[in-house]
């Protein structure tokens, strides 16, 4: 993957997998890990096999991975973020259970 326009706008620093990539603002995470040469943004909860993103309009959830760690996270449907720290889900992403409303617990 290469990116079309080879304009450069302002830069947006972003991690993944412990390592610094440069990302464009106002693009998706997919979009600047795969611009960086990254396919595998997943690995499934069963078989462990390697997943990417497959149609880029968060309809797959096939490039789930976490972000600032929180799991969970779809790739393609997220914007870079300076400082933005993602790594690859591995399996199920935890899910947290919902909080206690507040309250006295009646």
């Amino acid at each position: 993957m290469r990116r079309i326009d080879p304009a450069t706008p302002t830069a947006v620093a972003i991690e993944f997998q412990g390592r610094p990539v440069q990302a464009r603002d106002g693009e998706t995470v997919a979009a600047a890990l795969l611009a960086a040469g990254e396919t595998v943004f997943r690995e499934t909860p069963v078989t462990g096999s390697p997943r990417g993103p497959h149609c880029m309009m968060g309809v797959c959830f096939d490039c789930l991975v976490e972000i600032d760690g929180e799991p969970n996270q779809q790739a393609c449907m997220t914007l870079v973020r300076d400082g933005m720290r993602v790594a690859r889900q591995i399996g199920a992403g935890d899910i947290a259970p919902p909080s206690e409303p507040a309250g006295d617990g009646l």
